[in-house]
């Protein structure tokens, strides 16, 4: 059920400061406070600090209960505010010590000057569950979640194999296993369930969308809990629509605590999973235990939201009568943060640490850096990429940036680069789906296979292939709602007609293989790897009909095949080390025939892998290739295996070809091979790791 729902009036409380704290708390001090206290509530030992960057105000009162009792329950009650005035500190920000306060207790700033003068912390942890947007923050310890994740290393760039989905809508269930994604939205516990399917598929790193707290109201009387989450308002806060409440906490518990005993490590409790920020963090805690990094997608070019909330960042005004954190630039339904103030640098930057520190992920994937840059957020890149990076070394960092010349943003700083480790790349997504829908035009259409030649080579400005992250499916152009440059998805785009035949079951193998045996770091969207063909979307209540069939593992073959042919595929590239070097070599492509080959190997020690790929209709029987180097070439893939797998009609190899010393294509090596209709085989010199 959505908890973001109308409100009822808040009752002001009156801003006469008071010294001392009522209700137990003891006096506010200021004694210490410098520009080292913490942003936010943070506790310390006997108590806890509050920092708020407030320059405007003209005074600036903590508002505080204990954690048995929200503050929207207190003023609706008519009990007396605890409340307390902080010290300006330095630079228009306010601080003070509050002695005797708890993890789990709810606050609010009170802004003396506004017409509405409550707010919530810019840094605040953790909300209440209930009452949006008239929510107070919650004193959340960062020690608050036992870790068992201190083993785990995060993966070697060139290894990563991400996945990039959706909590909202990916997998939700209720205590039957019946599919409730339509009735509610999904959680962060939820998808604790599919963390063995991740493993067993093979990739190595999730990408969730944006987690932070959202506010959307698109036609709506009231914010409803459904969102890409895009139009973040409060960037420290998990979104409490992917929380589980109290009272519906047991099963989860018992499915986290089974999961964790697979592993050998011990179980939580039900308090463990009580605050929402925890159980985001069981999420990434489960999934570094059965080897997968987790990647956040972070929102630093805008905030949205805003409508009828008057207590997000937005509710901070400067003295011109301004937004305080935003310029007046709208993007995508919001504001583009002011990258001129030094506080609001911070700020962004202070966010990325968080998560890298609190949470334990990996990395991050930074939407739309471009609108960073159009909007003079360029030495703010730079900053942050030389923080995080110098916080956490092995961390990935991803951006989004659309621009003629892309490898400025991975460029080092000192070549005036942002600093970047890998950017989201669309050249061979480009070149792979043009010549699937040409083929998908029937026999005689011409395929430019060309093209994805091209694109698997290392574009200019790039110094290594880990710096792309190359794809063919993605949150954004296989989502129902985007009207602009809406792209199918790869099933569908095979064959139009029918998703489902074995023109589109072949071709969407060959774009498969394509992507996972390419340089870079592939990325797969939510669905790519069992066939899905509908369009997605993040709001089923108003385009009901696309949320993703798990249900059809269970009844379509075809679904099934193609999950396993990416299983193998997948455990195919991990176990060859060539297939994720840097060294490449489309050294063969044949528009007529519609055949294409491509060497993969290791410099200074070789290992190759020849990948040779058709969108030919017709199987070749005989087809005379060159290849690497002369003997003996293990099949060590084949496509068509996958087709009714284990397909026993398998047009093959027979697990190995010899190849002769006589020069072709190229190469000083040539063989004979029979290649599949709209078929893969990958041959390679030894079995792989």
């Amino acid at each position: 059920m959505a908890r973001k729902q109308a409100k009822r009036t808040v009752r002001k409380v009156d801003p006469e400061p008071e010294m001392a704290l009522a209700n137990g708390f003891g006096p506010v001090s200021a004694l210490g406070m410098g520009s080292q206290t913490p942003m936010g509530a943070s506790l310390a030992p006997g108590g806890a600090t509050f920092r708020v960057w407030a320059p405007n105000a003209i005074e600036v009162h903590l508002l505080l209960v204990r954690r048995d009792q929200s503050l929207h329950e207190q003023q609706h009650s008519f009990q007396p505010t605890v409340e307390s005035r902080l010290f300006p500190i330095l630079n228009g920000h306010w601080a003070g010590f509050v002695p005797g306060v708890h993890d789990g207790d709810h606050y609010r700033f009170y802004l003396v000057g506004r017409a509405q003068p409550f707010v919530r912390d810019p840094y605040a942890r953790e909300l209440e569950f209930h009452h949006w947007p008239d929510v107070d923050g919650i004193v959340r310890s960062a020690a608050s979640y036992p870790w068992h994740d201190r083993g785990f290393r995060t993966p070697e760039f060139r290894d990563f194999v991400i996945y990039q989905f959706h909590f909202g809508t990916w997998f939700g269930t209720n205590a039957h296993g019946d599919d409730v994604r339509e009735q509610r939205v999904a959680t962060f516990l939820d998808a604790v369930e599919k963390i063995p399917y991740l493993a067993s598929l093979g990739v190595n790193a999730v990408q969730p969308l944006p987690v932070t707290e959202y506010n959307s109201v698109p036609d709506r009387q009231a914010p409803p809990p459904r969102s890409l989450g895009y139009n973040g308002t409060d960037l420290f806060s998990p979104e409490m629509d992917y929380g589980v409440e109290p009272q519906d906490l047991p099963r989860y518990l018992t499915l986290v605590n089974l999961l964790l005993a697979e592993k050998g490590q011990p179980p939580l409790t039900q308090a463990d999973l009580e605050p929402q920020v925890n159980q985001l963090k069981v999420f990434i805690d489960l999934c570094h235990l059965h080897g997968i990094a987790v990647l956040l997608d972070v929102v630093y070019n805008h905030a949205g939201g805003f409508d009828r909330d008057q207590q997000n960042l937005f509710a901070f005004d400067d003295d011109r009568g301004g937004h305080l954190y935003f310029q007046e630039h709208g993007w995508a339904g919001g504001l583009v943060f002011n990258f001129a103030r030094p506080e609001v640098r911070q700020f962004l930057i202070d966010n990325a640490r968080f998560f890298l520190n609190e949470y334990h992920v990996d990395g991050f994937r930074y939407d739309e850096v471009s609108v960073i840059d159009d909007h003079g957020g360029w030495s703010f890149c730079q900053d942050l990429m030389g923080t995080v990076k110098y916080q956490r070394p092995t961390s990935l960092h991803i951006a989004e940036f659309w621009k003629s010349d892309q490898s400025w943003v991975v460029r080092p700083q000192n070549e005036n680069g942002a600093g970047f480790d890998a950017v989201v790349h669309a050249g061979l997504r480009t070149a792979v789906r043009s010549a699937i829908a040409q083929a998908a035009q029937g026999r005689a259409a011409y395929v430019n296979l060309d093209a994805v030649r091209d694109a698997l080579r290392l574009p200019a400005g790039f110094a290594a292939s880990r710096q792309l992250v190359q794809h063919l499916e993605n949150h954004d152009r296989q989502r129902v709602q985007n009207t602009n440059d809406r792209e199918p998805r790869i099933a569908a785009l095979s064959d139009p007609v029918n998703a489902r035949s074995w023109y589109a079951r072949s071709r969407a193998r060959v774009a498969n293989a394509l992507l996972l045996t390419a340089p870079g770091i592939p990325m797969i969207f939510m669905g790519q790897e069992f066939l899905e063909d509908k369009f997605w979307t993040d709001d089923p209540d108003i385009h009901p009909g696309h949320l993703l069939w798990w249900n059809g593992l269970e009844h379509d073959r075809a679904m099934q095949d193609h999950l396993q042919f990416t299983r193998e595929l997948l455990h195919l590239r991990h176990k060859h080390p060539a297939m994720r070097s840097d060294s490449v070599n489309p050294y063969y492509t044949h528009n007529f025939n519609r055949v294409m080959a491509v060497q993969r190997w290791i410099d200074g020690i070789g290992r190759d892998v020849v990948i040779v790929a058709s969108l030919h209709e017709t199987a070749w029987q005989r087809y005379e290739l060159g290849f690497p180097q002369p003997g003996r070439w293990l099949e060590v893939f084949n496509s068509d295996f996958y087709d009714g797998w284990p397909n026993p009609l398998v047009f093959g190899n027979g697990g190995a070809i010899d190849a002769d010393s006589i020069p072709r294509d190229g190469m000083p090596a040539s063989a004979m091979i029979r290649i599949p209709a709209n078929g893969v085989v990958v041959f390679a010199l030894d079995a792989g790791d």
